[in-house]
């Protein structure tokens, strides 16, 4: 598999595969703006370093790397529904898609030195026990000076369906009580932890406690301050009205078990979301495509 891999879309100092833990495959892209990496398994990308700064992605290092369970950290991909299921709680959290094998289709190297990589995940008889819906998700990932990822959703049934999904990205910071997340001042949220709607105060928002917010109405970009690891890093996105703001929190946190118990300090979920208000409806041939754009605050 490997070798088949590298055969046909391997480019000498720029994509190679890998076969790491449990037999999970990784792509490796190194160009003249970042690495990065992504896994076959999920389509979960796992790395995105800018040349001259350290990951701006966070991964857990007690994250399970086998199939049938998800990867935690990184971005996962959560499709077709957000959360849990919302009519049989035996059906996995945030969906199918990040417990799938996704198919590489493309890697394309553009003329201005960007990495293009598109993997493919169709409906077939395992998803359909899932899902019974004729679908076709493709992940498509730019490595340049930001890492753009994209999912892609299109109906290929003969009947409208709708779905949720969100790109769930844990970005990399030093420590959670000294950051603050510019960019959701006046905006409508949802407070998971303590329901009820509010609106984000004038300012910057800082996290000093366990937070799941969904922010409504919103297209805006938001900006992570991160003074210890002196850098900001800009969450952008486009095709979602939804951003949640995520983090577990210490009590929660030692409860997860892919997580070290300290492991709270160390991330920020800044996630574009299709969920709620916001789910999307599409007739055959139909088409959403939604993305985060990563990278760093010069």
């Amino acid at each position: 598999m490997i070798d088949r891999l590298n055969e046909k879309f391997g480019v000498k100092g720029e994509i190679d595969f890998e076969k790491r833990e449990n037999g999970l495959i990784f792509l490796k892209v190194s160009n003249k703006y970042a690495n990065a990496e992504v896994c076959l398994y999920g389509a979960h990308i796992t790395s995105f370093i800018p040349h001259g700064s350290r990951d701006v992605l966070w991964m857990s290092p007690a994250s399970y790397f086998e199939a049938g369970k998800p990867i935690r950290g990184g971005i996962p991909v959560c499709f077709p529904w957000f959360g849990p299921h919302q009519t049989d709680p035996e059906k996995p959290q945030h969906g199918f898609a990040r417990l799938m094998f996704w198919e590489l289709t493309e890697i394309i190297t553009a003329l201005n030195g960007e990495t293009r990589v598109s993997l493919q995940l169709c409906s077939s008889a395992i998803t359909n026990n899932y899902w019974p819906s004729g679908f076709c998700a493709e992940l498509k990932m730019v490595v340049g000076k930001t890492l753009k990822v994209s999912l892609k959703v299109t109906n290929t049934s003969d009947k409208q369906f709708n779905y949720s999904c969100a790109l769930h990205s844990y970005y990399n910071i030093a420590d959670i009580r000294h950051i603050a997340i510019d960019g959701l001042s006046g905006t409508l949220y949802h407070n998971h932890l303590q329901p009820g709607e509010f609106f984000q105060e004038p300012g910057k928002l800082e996290i000093q406690q366990a937070e799941t917010r969904h922010y409504h109405n919103t297209a805006a970009a938001c900006v992570i301050e991160d003074p210890i690891f002196n850098r900001k890093i800009l969450a952008a996105k486009t095709g979602s009205q939804i951003t949640t703001v995520w983090n577990p929190g210490e009590a929660a946190c030692t409860a997860i078990a892919d997580l070290p118990d300290d492991g709270f300090k160390y991330f920020i979920c800044i996630e574009a979301v299709n969920s709620f208000e916001d789910q999307i409806i599409l007739n055959h041939g139909q088409s959403h495509e939604t993305s985060a754009i990563i990278g760093l605050v010069e």
